[in-house]
Order: structure tokens, then C-alpha cells, then sequence
């Protein structure tokens, strides 16, 4: 008898929380799009073809060292406001992304008030999402992210975002390369029973970093595949219609030991 109290009592305090921190049912194949470094050819060819599809996504933007200035390379800030125009998030990668754990509190706080500024002078809304440089993390930086008013970071991990036991503050998510066309494709199938695929996605191409390149023609294929087969796809900011992100930082303790690295 005790242990059926006992069973009846946890399953009833489980759906408790599900009530707190799930708006509205999350439905199948639902997966979200992250880019990188403000690389240039995210303005050029991957936002317009967005557009195409109907998809959204989260554009995590910084100035990346040293060639920023370098238009070939990377966006300005006249196109990332395009961005933002077209209906894209654009939100915050820091200044000139660094190893955040090595730095001192008030360095990063320079960081992020960088990005903030920055938009804030083009008219662009205060970013509340995040995307740690590296997936460099600690506890000190998931937790100064709380307090500064993040809603959602990003980190990595290769695996789906469960929005009941995963932190806001510590989503996990696949990064896309050249090489890993397989891994990405069976992360399609992940989304599914209540679980979302939050994808990192660098320059297609990435000029300057080849070993996080996308292929045009292989983007173009998951494009298709997740048009014809029905999927949605959305940007970071947009899960806050399925997850109250107030209750889920207040309900679920942040787990670093989870696997979020590469």
C-alpha cells in the first residue's frame, strides 16, 4: 500500500510540474535553428532561402576576431538589422566571442552588454536568448545568465531538448558540419514526444572555419526534406510558446555534468 501512495504522489507531483512549465502540447517534429559568428553567407544565401521554406531561426551574432570587418567573410550590422526586418531573432553571442570561463565577471558582462548596445543602436530588441562561445561553460556564467534576464542558452551535447528536465539556460543541440550528414538526419527523427532538435549551424559555407562548413547543397537538402515531410522549424525565442521559461528556471536545477560539450 505505502508504495502505491508513494507511486500515485510522484506521478501526480511529475505532472505538476508539466502543467507549470508546458504552455501548450508540443508538437512532433518541431526543431530549431541556431547560426554562429555572423558569418556572411547567412545574409547572402541561407536567410533568403529561410524565407523560401517559410522557416524561422535564431541568429546568434558577434564581432568574430580578427577579420569581422571582412565582408566577404562576415555580416555588418546594416545586414544583421536585415536580418531582423525579414523576422529572424537575432540574439547574443558576445563582442568577439571568448572562452567565458576564463574570464572575470565584469569582462563578461562587457561582452554581453556589447551585443546589447549594438542592437540596441540599430533597433533591434534586447537579445534574451544565448549561445556560449565554444559551448564554453561553467556555473558561474549559467548562473550570471539567469540573472542578467536570459530566457534560453544554447550549448551542445548531441542530443534533444527535453523542455522537463533540461535547463533554460543549458539547451542542448547538434552542430551541423560537412561530415556528419547521418547524425543530423536521425536527429530529425528525435523530435518527437514532447522532445525539440535545436541544431548549431555555422557558415554555409564557413569561409573561415572549414571544420564547421555546411555545404549550399546539403542545407538545401535538409531544407527539402524537412519541407516535404512536415516539419516546423523555429527559432529559440519562438519555444517560449510551448515552455514557460519562468517556471522551468525556477523548477529545473541546472545540470553542467550533463554531456554539452563537442
Amino acid at each position: 500500500m505505502k508504495k502505491i501512495v508513494f507511486s500515485l504522489y510522484i506521478l501526480s507531483f511529475g505532472l505538476g510540474v508539466e502543467a507549470q512549465i508546458i504552455k501548450k502540447e508540443i508538437p512532433d517534429k518541431l526543431v530549431v535553428f541556431t547560426f554562429d559568428d555572423a558569418t556572411a553567407s547567412q545574409y547572402s544565401f541561407v536567410a533568403p532561402l529561410l524565407k523560401e521554406y517559410g522557416f524561422g531561426a535564431t541568429f546568434f551574432v558577434c564581432e568574430f576576431p580578427p577579420n569581422f570587418s571582412d565582408t566577404s567573410r562576415y555580416m555588418n550590422w546594416r545586414q544583421i538589422k536585415e536580418l531582423d526586418l525579414m523576422g529572424f531573432e537575432i540574439a547574443n553571442h558576445t563582442r568577439n566571442h571568448p572562452n567565458l570561463p576564463a574570464l572575470s565577471i565584469d569582462k563578461v558582462e562587457y561582452q554581453l552588454r556589447y551585443i546589447d548596445d549594438k542592437c540596441d543602436s540599430m533597433g533591434i530588441a534586447k537579445p534574451l536568448t544565448f549561445a556560449y562561445p565554444g559551448y564554453g561553460l561553467d556555473s558561474t556564467i549559467v548562473d550570471y545568465l539567469g540573472k542578467r534576464g536570459f530566457i534560453f542558452a544554447r550549448a551542445g551535447g548531441d542530443r534533444p531538448y527535453d523542455p522537463l528536465a533540461d535547463h533554460p539556460l543549458l539547451v542542448p543541440s547538434w552542430a551541423m558540419t560537412s561530415k556528419n550528414k547521418e547524425q543530423i538526419m536521425k536527429a530529425f527523427t528525435e523530435a518527437k514526444d514532447g522532445k525539440i532538435i535545436v541544431l548549431t549551424i555555422h557558415g554555409v559555407p564557413d569561409i573561415e572555419h572549414p571544420w564547421v562548413n555546411t555545404p549550399p547543397e546539403l542545407f538545401r537538402e535538409y531544407l527539402e526534406f524537412l519541407h516535404k515531410n512536415n516539419y516546423k522549424v523555429v527559432s529559440l525565442r519562438e519555444l517560449t510558446k510551448y515552455v514557460n521559461t519562468d517556471e522551468a528556471l525556477r523548477l529545473i536545477k541546472p545540470d553542467i555534468g550533463k554531456k554539452m560539450l563537442l
